[in-house]
């Protein structure tokens, strides 16, 4: 059997649950208002759209979950990372939405430097597995850069020993880029000084360096924690122009060590990588110079020896001109003798001629000149005579189809008046039916507004109320008493004293019919 309901009264506090869980709240944020949690971060995945950071932290037995508002976020010196064992300082509250309990975060810190070191060594992996420390990736240094960036802090020892190195060595121009080399914004403080270098495009007030010098001294771990940071690493990685790390001291790494294109392992180490030592390079020049020169001057006196070897070969003017004198001089012993050959030679050739020429056949061959000239002539008689002709017959054929054209035209004249009056015709026919079925619609329309005007609902019995600013009354309660309103029948209108439903209704007074107005511009109320 079920037990009867028990309705008996009781001295029992009532609460909501608002109440409860504001008052369960308070006791846990009294009882534990500054908490030191020790755990692993478990499910974090960023900051939230609303800049908070939500996650877990647990341990082998246990789990609570956290939350960072976005203050706070941004000043934390260790951003959390999925995995990472941290010591959390807090307090502990409730979420009444979903009664949960939950412990607000103030400051993370690794727990331990073997917790520093795990978390440099799972970043290391990490990064190396996108490349980011490939051998292949790094550039050669330039061996005499002309600009050499710094970034450093300005204040510290590190730059005064760079640009006392410089100095000493080779003395180029250096441009510094100061920042934070230690504390939580030192990190995105050296990425963007390598970003910004990069970023330059040397056509401006200041130069685009050469060279890139990542330097700092040494410290502990957490003081070098800055040149771990992801950002700080992947800047040096995309870094376009060349770059040399030389954080901490020789035994001192960091994560921009593997990511840059040569590593320093001090700061004025950095400084003798970057520029060679001027005087060594004059000792160089001058002992180079001096080589050029005697082995100029060596080859010069071979050149100088062969040319004169070569001259001693060659012939001398006597023997080379022996030859052709003596062919001029033979020559010019027969030449008399052949001139005198050759004069009687054509004296006989001539003779012979001279026996053919005679005044019969000079006389002959002029008459057989004027025959062939006079036959000439006649032949081109006759060919001008042909040619004349030809041009007769064209120009005929060329009259008769002159003498067509204008027939044709005439023609085609009269087709073109035809098809015009055709035209003309068609047109008429076109625009009377166009014009007709226009009418047609219009009185559609017509009847249609006519059908739709409120004039032909007053002629069924109703009326249309105005008031004196001749705005229409469609209900009761607008009508004030006292006020003259306008009533509008199918045959005119009247004006009357609106009054109370227990006053006597006075004789309205008529007023002439209004003019009706045009179809299509009433309501129907």
């Amino acid at each position: 059997m079920v037990a009867p309901f028990d309705d008996s009264p009781t001295n029992a506090t009532e609460f909501t649950v608002s109440e409860l869980s504001g008052s369960i709240r308070r006791t846990v944020e009294d009882s534990f208002g500054h908490v030191r949690v020790r755990g692993e971060i478990s499910g974090y995945r960023g900051p939230h759209s609303s800049g908070h950071a939500y996650f877990s932290l647990k341990d082998d037995k246990a789990r609570i979950e956290a939350v960072v508002w976005k203050g706070v976020f941004s000043r934390l010196k260790h951003r959390p990372e999925e995995g990472m064992e941290v010591i959390a300082t807090g307090k502990i509250t409730t979420y009444p939405g979903s009664s949960k309990y939950q412990i607000v975060i103030d400051t993370i810190e690794p727990a331990g430097a073997g917790a520093l070191m795990a978390l440099i060594e799972e970043r290391r992996r990490r990064l190396a597995a996108e490349g980011l420390f490939d051998e292949a990736r790094k550039q050669l240094l330039p061996f005499m850069p002309k600009v050499i960036g710094v970034v450093t802090s300005p204040t510290g020892a590190v730059i005064r020993d760079i640009l006392h190195r410089i100095e000493d060595r080779f003395p180029v121009h250096v441009i510094v880029w100061p920042v934070r080399v230690q504390g939580d914004t030192s990190g995105q403080e050296v990425a963007r000084a390598i970003n910004g270098f990069n970023a330059l495009d040397g056509t401006g007030a200041i130069k685009r360096p050469d060279l890139i010098i990542v330097a700092r001294g040494g410290g502990s771990l957490e003081d070098l924690w800055g040149f771990n940071d992801e950002a700080v690493v992947r800047a040096a990685a995309e870094s376009d122009i060349p770059l040399i790390s030389a954080v901490g001291h020789e035994t001192d790494w960091t994560l921009i060590d593997h990511a840059s294109d040569r590593r320093a392992p001090t700061p004025t180490g950095a400084a003798e990588m970057a520029v060679p030592v001027k005087a060594d390079l004059s000792a160089h020049v001058a002992g180079l110079t001096a080589r050029l020169k005697s082995a100029q001057s060596r080859t010069l006196d071979r050149r100088r020896e062969a040319v004169r070897s070569l001259a001693r070969a060659l012939p001398t003017l006597d023997s080379v001109l022996a030859m052709p004198r003596q062919r001029l001089d033979r020559s010019g012993q027969g030449l008399g003798q052949a001139l005198q050959l050759n004069t009687a030679n054509r004296r006989r050739s001539f003779e012979r001629q001279a026996g053919r020429v005679t005044p019969v056949a000079l006389v002959s061959a002029i008459r057989d000149k004027r025959q062939l000239v006079r036959d000439k002539a006649a032949r081109a008689d006759r060919a001008q005579e042909r040619r004349l002709e030809a041009w007769r017959s064209r120009l005929d054929r060329h009259a008769l189809v002159l003498a067509a054209v204008p027939r044709r035209i005439t023609d085609a004249q009269t087709r073109s008046r035809e098809q015009l009056a055709g035209l003309h015709r068609r047109t008429d026919i076109a625009l009377t039916q166009m014009l007709s079925q226009r009418r047609r619609g219009l009185d559609a329309q017509a009847r249609m507004l006519q059908s739709l005007s409120y004039h032909s609902v007053l002629g069924r019995g109703f009326a249309v109320i105005r008031d004196k600013d001749r705005a229409v009354l469609s209900r009761a309660d607008q009508v004030e008493t006292g006020t003259m309103i306008a009533v509008e029948f199918a045959d005119g209108e009247v004006s009357a004293l609106a009054s109370s439903s227990d006053q006597p209704i006075s004789a309205p007074k008529k007023q002439p019919r209004a003019k009706a107005k045009p179809p299509g511009q009433g309501s129907l109320f």
